[in-house]
C-alpha cells in the first residue's frame, strides 16, 4: 500500500476524486469504476465525508481476502494511506469529563475531531481529516501537552461528538443541581449535611438524558446487568457482557443518587426508603423498537443505595435449544424426560448459569393449546402470554408450597417452580408429581448427582425421591471465541497438561486443532461474543432409582450415572473446545472438577 507522507503536503480537505484515485492506486478499485462513480458524483456535497459516500456503495476490494469496504475496513485503509495510527472509538473505556474538557463541541465540530484519551502528558485526538492540521496549532499551547492525532470512523466521531457532549453537559447540569452532601445514605458523609439546601431532581432533564443514554447504551453493547455503585467519593457505572464486568463511567454522587431516585421512580418502588432492600420492574424499548424488561433490585451499603438492573431481552430469555448450545444427543435425552406426563424434573447451577432459560425455552416448546403451563416464579423474569403465570410474595403468605398448594386447584398439566429452597417446597412439588403433574424447577448444586444429595439433606426420603424424579440436569455458561477472529493454534505442551485435567479421569483423544481468541471490533478486542451452555443430563434409571431407595453416597450415584453414559460437565465442555466453540480456560474455570469416585 502507497502511504502518503504528511509532510510538505497542502492543509486540504479529503475530496471525493482524491480517496478514489487512492484507492485505485493501491489496487482496491478498479480504474474503470472509479472514473465511472466520479463522473457520477461531480456534485459531491462537502458536508459528507467521502469515505462515507464510498462506503454506501458497498464495493469490495480486490485484494485478498476481499471484504466490503465498509465505513471501518475505508477508515482503516486511510489510517495507512495517510501514514497515520488508526484508533476504533470504543465508549466504554472513554472517560467523558476528561476527554470533553479538552475542547468545546463546537470546535470538535468544525474540524471533525474529538478527544478520545487524556494523559498527564499527552492528548490522543481523533480525525477524519488526515490533512487538517491548523487546529493542532491552535490548542498545543492551550493545553500544555503533546497531542496525538489518529484516524478513526467519520460516522463514529459524527456520532460520539454529540453523545459524549450532551452526556457530560447533563452530568454538569445535574450536579450543579444536586445535593452537594451526596445523600443522607451516606453514613460516612452526615457530618456534611445543613451545607446546602438543595435537592437533586429525579425527573429533572439532565438526569431523564442520562438515564435514556445508560439503558440504551447497555442494549448496544449487549449488557445483560446494570450496576450503579456508590462509593466514597465518585459512583461508578458497570455493564456486565458475556458474564464479564466493564466499568462504563464514573458518576459525581449527587448525579448518582438522582439516576437512582429517576429509575426508582419509573420501577415504581418506594423512592424514600433507602434503609432496607427493594425490587421492581421496568419495560422499556430498545432503539429498534423491541421491548425489553429490566428487574430492579436495590441495596444499603456503606456509601449509599447499590442498584443492580438484570436485562431481559425476550429473544434471549426463550431461544431454540441449538442456539442455547445443546449438542443432538443432549437435546434428544433432554426431550426424552420433558416429553414425561408426570414426575419431577430438576435443572442445578449456580445463580446466572442460564437456567431459568433453558426452563422458558423447554415450557415455551411444551406450552400447547392442549397443556395448562404454569409457573411460580420469585420475581416472575419475563411475562410469557402461554403460561399461566404466579408471583410468590412471602409477605402475605404465598410461598413457594402455598403457591404450589394453590396451582394444584387450577387443573395444571405442567408446572415450573421457580426454586426449590426447603422441605416443605420440596413435598408440594412431590406430591403434584405423585398426582399426575410434570414439574420442572431448580437446585443450586455443582452437579446433577448433588441434586440428589441436596434433597435427600432437605428430609425428602429416598423412596419418594425414587418415585417421582424423572431426571437431573446441570448446566454452566462460557464464552464462545469471536468467530470473526479467532485463530487456530497447535497443542502446545501446557495446552496438552491443561487437555488432560479437564478430561481426567475419563480418556479422551486431543482434539486436532485449538483455537485462540484474538480481539476484534466486532467482539470489543476481546476475543469472545456471545456465551452458550454445557450441560451434565443424569436421566434416573432403574438402577439409579434402586441406589436413591437404599440411601447410597454420592459417589455411587455419580458412578453409576457414568456408566450408562453420563457425561460431566467438563467433558461437555472439552467437546465444545474440540469443536472450536471455545477455549480450555473458559471451561476449566466454570465447570466443577470431580472424579469419578464422587
Amino acid at each position: 500500500m502507497n502511504s502518503v507522507p504528511q509532510k510538505n503536503i497542502k492543509e486540504h480537505s479529503l475530496t471525493l476524486a482524491e480517496v478514489v484515485d487512492a484507492l485505485v492506486q493501491d489496487g482496491i478499485l478498479p480504474a474503470d469504476l472509479a472514473a465511472a462513480f466520479k463522473n457520477e458524483r461531480r456534485h459531491f456535497s462537502a458536508a459528507t465525508h467521502p469515505l462515507a459516500v464510498i462506503a454506501e456503495q458497498r464495493w469490495k476490494s480486490l485484494q485478498a481476502p476481499y471484504p466490503v469496504l465498509d465505513m471501518e475496513a475505508l477508515a482503516q485503509w486511510l489510517a495507512k494511506w495517510s501514514d497515520m495510527a488508526y484508533a476504533h472509538i470504543d465508549p466504554l473505556k472513554m472517560d467523558f469529563s476528561a476527554i470533553t474538557g479538552v475542547m468545546s463541541s463546537a470546535y470538535a465540530t468544525r474540524f471533525r475531531i474529538l478527544p478520545i484519551q487524556v494523559t498527564a502528558n499527552e492528548v490522543v485526538i481523533a480525525t477524519t481529516e488526515p490533512f487538517q492540521r491548523a487546529w493542532e496549532a491552535e490548542i498545543q499551547p492551550m493545553l500544555n501537552k503533546k497531542i496525538q492525532r489518529v484516524i478513526a470512523n467519520p460516522l463514529d466521531i459524527a456520532r460520539y461528538q454529540v453523545e459524549f457532549y450532551n452526556l457530560a453537559k447533563s452530568v454538569k447540569g445535574a450536579q450543579t443541581r444536586g445535593d452537594v452532601s451526596g445523600g443522607r445514605s451516606n453514613f460516612e458523609q452526615l457530618v456534611e449535611l445543613g451545607k446546602s439546601n438543595k435537592q437533586f431532581d429525579a425527573n429533572d432533564q439532565h438526569i431523564v438524558t442520562i438515564v435514556d443514554w445508560l439503558w440504551q447504551y447497555a442494549f448496544e453493547q449487549r449488557a445483560s446487568d446494570i450496576h450503579v455503585e456508590p462509593r466514597r467519593d465518585m459512583g461508578v457505572v458497570r455493564f456486565r457482557i458475556d458474564g464479564v464486568l466493564h466499568q462504563v463511567y464514573q458518576i459525581p454522587m449527587t448525579v448518582l443518587n438522582a439516576m437512582t431516585s429517576r429509575i426508582k421512580i419509573l420501577g415504581r418502588m418506594d423512592v424514600v426508603e433507602k434503609r432496607r432492600p427493594q425490587d421492581g420492574r421496568i419495560k422499556t424499548r430498545m432503539p429498534d423498537g423491541q421491548e425489553v424488561e429490566l428487574r430492579l433490585a436495590t441495596l444499603p451499603t456503606a456509601f449509599g443505595e447499590k442498584l443492580v438492573m438484570r436485562i431481559f431481552d425476550p429473544d434471549v430469555l426463550v431461544r431454540d435449544f441449538s442456539g442455547l448450545g445443546f449438542g443432538e444427543d443432549e437435546l434428544a435425552v433432554w426431550r426424552q424426560m420433558a416429553a414425561n406426563s408426570n414426575g419431577i424434573i430438576l435443572v442445578t447451577g449456580p445463580t446466572g448459569s442460564g437456567k431459568t432459560v433453558t426452563l422458558y425455552s423447554t415450557l415455551k416448546e411444551l406450552a400447547t393449546p392442549e397443556v395448562n403451563v404454569c409457573t411460580l416464579e420469585d420475581p416472575i423474569e419475563m411475562v410469557e402470554p402461554a403460561f399461566n403465570q404466579v408471583q410468590v410474595v412471602p409477605d402475605i403468605g404465598m410461598g413457594f408450597a402455598e403457591g404450589i398448594r394453590a396451582l394444584m386447584r387450577q387443573d395444571p398439566d405442567i408446572i415450573m417452580v421457580g426454586e426449590i429452597r426447603d422441605l416443605q417446597t420440596a413435598d408440594m412439588a412431590i406430591q403434584a408429581a405423585l398426582t399426575g403433574h410434570l414439574v420442572l424447577s431448580t437446585l443450586h448444586t455443582n452437579d446433577a448427582p448433588s441434586a440428589i444429595t441436596r434433597l435427600l439433606d432437605l428430609g425428602v426420603p429416598p423412596y419418594l425421591l425414587a418415585a417421582t424424579v424423572v431426571g437431573v440436569m446441570a448446566q454452566r455458561l462460557v464464552r464462545t471465541l469471536c468467530p470473526q477472529c479467532k485463530q487456530p493454534t497447535g497443542m502446545r505442551a501446557e495446552d496438552a497438561l491443561a487437555w488432560k485435567a479437564l478430561v481426567a479421569p475419563w480418556k479422551a483423544n486431543q482434539p486436532a486443532q485449538l483455537y485462540r481468541p484474538v480481539g476484534c471490533l466486532d467482539c470489543r478486542m476481546t476475543g469472545y461474543k456471545g456465551r452458550m451452555g454445557i450441560y451434565e443430563i443424569m436421566p434416573l434409571s432403574a438402577e439409579l432409582k434402586q441406589l436413591i431407595a437404599s440411601k447410597a453416597d454420592l459417589g455411587s450415584l455419580r458412578q453409576q450415572a457414568m456408566r450408562e453414559g453420563m457425561k460431566s460437565l467438563r467433558i461437555a465442555g472439552a467437546k465444545k473446545v474440540a469443536a472450536g466453540l471455545t477455549t480450555i480456560e473458559e471451561i476449566m474455570k466454570v465447570a466443577p472438577a470431580v472424579n469419578a469416585l464422587g
